[in-house]
C-alpha cells in the first residue's frame, strides 16, 4: 500500500508541473506568506488515474482494488496547498515567478510564470537544447545640449555593450616664460652750480625659457640677451652691456623621490658689437665671437623644486674659447695661442642658481658658475657671479640692481702707459654694476 501511495505522489506532482505551466487560472496566498494554495484543474490528472494499473506486490500484501485509484467527479478545481519555499526551490530554476501583491489586504494574488529558457533543435543532430533566454534591458541615453533639459530615452534593446571612455585631460608638462624690458636713465644740467654733463642711456632685456618637467625627466633651456648705450653731451655714444647667452640642460632621475638628476647641460656665450676700452679708441678690444664660449658637459644636478634652488656638478666640462678676428687672434687675446682662433679645455665645473623672494614684490636672483682646467693650472678657478635684485612697482614697471663679477685667468688687462704704449697685464677681477627702472612685459 505505501508503494501505491508513492506512485500516486509521484504521478500527481509530474501533473501538476504541467497544469502550473500552461492552466494555472490563480493564485491564493495566506497570511504569512510561507504558503500558498492553487486552484488547478484535475480533469488531467482523473484521466491519468484511470488508465493506471498497479499490480501487488510480491511481498503478500493485500492488492489494490481499481476502484480506489480512480477520483471523485468535482465541478470546482481542486484545491491544493504548497509550501512556498518548495515552489520556489521546484520552478525558480526554470521561470521567473512575480506575484502581484499590491493589495495587502487580499488573499488573492496574480502570479505570472515567464520561462527561463527556449527549446532550439540542432538541425544536424536533432537533438533538442533548451537555451538561456536573454534579459530585457532598458538602455537610458541622457543627450545635453544647451538651452534644451535633460532629455530620457527609454529604448527596449536585447544586448548593450557599453565600454567605458575615461575623459582626462593631459597636464600642461612644459612651462614658459617671456619677457621684453626697457630701462631708462636720464641725467640733465641746466644752470647747475655743481658742475655735470647731460646724459641718457637706456638698457634694452630679452628672456625666453622654455621648461619641461615630468616625473623622471627635467629639461631647461634658456635664451638672454642685453644690449644698453649711453649717450653723452661731449662723448657720443658708449656701450654700458652687451651679452647673448644660451643654455640647455637635460636631466634625468630613477625615481620620483630623489632630487639628484643625471645631467648633460651645454652653454653659449657671446656679444653683438666691438666693445672699447676708451671712447676714443679705434682699435676695439672685442667683437661678435672674439671672444664666444662654448661649454658642454655631463654630471649630476640637485633641484629642489620647492625652494627654487639648483646645483650643478660636472666632472667633466669641455671649454672651447673662439676668437674670430684676426687681429686679436694675432695678439692672443682670451688666453688663445697666438694666430690661434680657439682654445680647448677640459675641467670641472658647479653652477648654481638660486630664486628667492625676499620681501612682497621684492626677489633675489644668484648665479655662480665656478670653473677649473684640469691641464693648465688646476686649481685656478674662473668665477662668474651675477647677482640681480629685482622691485615690482606694478605689473608693467620694474626696477632692478644688478652686479656681475668676472675672473678669468685667460683674460688679460691691457692699459696704455705715460709714453703712450699699450701693455698688457694680468689678470684682474672684472665688476660692473647697474642700477634701472623700467618697463617690463611678460607674456
Amino acid at each position: 500500500m505505501n508503494h501505491t501511495k508513492r506512485l500516486l505522489f509521484i504521478a500527481f506532482f509530474a501533473q501538476f508541473f504541467i497544469v502550473t505551466a500552461q492552466e494555472v487560472d490563480s493564485l491564493s496566498i495566506e497570511k504569512p506568506l510561507d504558503s500558498l494554495t492553487l486552484e488547478i484543474d484535475t480533469t488531467e490528472i482523473e484521466k491519468m488515474y484511470d488508465s493506471l494499473i498497479l499490480e501487488p506486490r510480491e511481498s503478500g500484501l493485500d492488492s489494490v482494488l481499481p476502484d480506489t485509484l480512480k477520483v471523485p467527479q468535482r465541478k470546482k478545481p481542486r484545491m491544493i496547498t504548497i509550501e512556498r519555499a518548495m515552489l520556489d526551490s521546484l520552478l525558480r530554476p526554470y521561470y521567473d515567478i512575480s506575484i502581484d501583491s499590491i493589495v495587502s489586504d487580499s488573499i488573492t494574488r496574480n502570479v505570472t510564470f515567464t520561462p527561463k529558457y527556449r527549446m532550439k533543435v540542432d538541425p544536424e543532430t536533432k537533438d533538442t537544447l533548451y537555451v538561456p533566454l536573454p534579459k530585457s534591458t532598458y538602455f537610458i541615453n541622457v543627450l545635453k545640449t544647451y538651452g534644451i533639459d535633460t532629455i530620457e530615452i527609454p529604448t527596449a534593446i536585447e544586448l548593450v555593450s557599453v565600454v567605458p571612455k575615461k575623459n582626462v585631460v593631459e597636464p600642461e608638462w612644459w612651462e614658459y616664460d617671456n619677457s621684453i624690458g626697457f630701462d631708462l636713465n636720464q641725467v640733465s644740467f641746466v644752470n647747475w652750480n655743481s658742475g655735470g654733463e647731460n646724459s641718457v642711456s637706456g638698457l634694452l632685456k630679452i628672456y625666453f625659457s622654455r621648461n619641461y618637467e615630468k616625473l623622471y625627466t627635467i629639461w631647461k633651456n634658456e635664451i638672454s640677451a642685453r644690449y644698453g648705450l649711453n649717450q653723452r653731451e661731449d662723448q657720443g655714444l658708449i656701450k654700458t652691456d652687451d651679452e647673448i647667452k644660451l643654455s640647455s640642460s637635460f636631466g634625468y632621475r630613477k625615481d620620483t623621490l630623489s632630487n639628484w638628476y643625471y645631467t648633460a647641460r651645454f652653454s653659449f656665450r657671446t656679444q653683438f658689437t666691438d666693445g672699447f676700452n676708451n671712447p676714443e679708441d679705434e682699435e676695439p678690444i672685442s667683437r661678435f665671437f672674439a671672444p664666444a664660449y662654448f661649454f658642454l658637459g655631463v654630471g649630476s644636478t640637485y633641484n629642489l623644486k620647492e625652494e627654487l634652488l639648483s646645483v650643478y656638478l660636472s666632472p667633466f666640462t669641455f671649454k672651447s674659447t673662439y676668437v674670430l678676428d684676426a687681429r686679436l687672434s694675432e695678439e692672443g687675446a682670451f688666453g688663445v695661442n697666438p694666430g690661434s682662433n680657439a682654445r680647448h679645455e677640459l675641467g670641472f665645473l658647479v653652477r648654481t642658481k638660486w630664486d628667492k623672494e625676499l620681501l612682497t614684490n621684492m626677489a633675489m636672483t644668484n648665479e655662480l658658475e665656478l670653473y677649473s682646467d684640469y691641464i693648465n693650472n688646476f686649481g685656478n678657478i674662473d668665477v662668474d657671479w651675477i647677482l640681480t635684485f629685482k622691485f615690482k612697482i606694478n605689473n608693467l614697471l620694474e626696477a632692478n640692481f644688478r652686479t656681475h663679477l668676472i675672473y678669468d685667468d685667460d683674460i688679460k688687462i691691457k692699459e696704455t702707459n705715460d709714453q703712450g704704449e699699450v701693455e698688457t697685464l694680468g689678470a684682474r677681477v672684472q665688476l660692473k654694476q647697474q642700477l634701472g627702472i623700467g618697463i617690463l612685459y611678460s607674456f
